[in-house]
């Protein structure tokens, strides 16, 4: 066989082949070829807009987070104040009951002492009448022994 020869039916077929393949199978190949870049192309897109979703939420919960300490701060800072004037009130509760409660011990002070002067006085004038009536060597009677009493109570109470 001559080279020449077979070397043109190699051409031939090559071409033929080359031909066959560019008419069935390439617009198939390149069918699929542009579907997979689509589906890359959506991919990368989805990733990008992924990406991008995941920054903005990032910020979001960085903006939450301050937010949130802020908050918590303001109501730290609000519960200080609020103890302070609960405090407060409470000191002022306690003086104002403290000095009723010393004005009331005052005031039974002052009862008690006059409750004991005037059992003093009504002992004393006793005491004085049994004494009068001892050096009078008589008895006195109740009317008699009362008005004494009531007024020697009384100058008892003058001074």
């Amino acid at each position: 066989m001559n080279l020449a020869l077979t070397l043109v039916i190699q051409g031939v077929v090559f071409f033929l082949v080359a031909w066959g393949v560019m008419i069935f199978f390439w617009p198939y190949l390149m069918g699929k070829i542009e579907e997979r870049q689509k589906k890359i192309a959506e991919g990368l897109a989805a990733a990008n807009r992924g990406q991008k979703d995941l920054d903005e939420a990032a910020a979001r919960a960085k903006d939450i987070l301050r937010e949130a300490r802020d908050k918590a701060a303001h109501m730290v800072e609000q519960a200080g104040k609020r103890s302070t004037e609960i405090i407060e009130e409470a000191k002022g509760t306690a003086v104002t009951e403290a000095q009723r409660l010393i004005a009331h011990a005052h005031e039974e002070v002052a009862l008690e002492r006059t409750r004991a002067r005037e059992g003093l006085r009504h002992e004393v004038g006793r005491l004085a009448i049994a004494g009068a009536s001892r050096l009078l060597e008589r008895e006195i009677d109740e009317r008699t022994h009362a008005q004494l009493l009531d007024k020697l109570s009384a100058e008892i109470a003058r001074g």
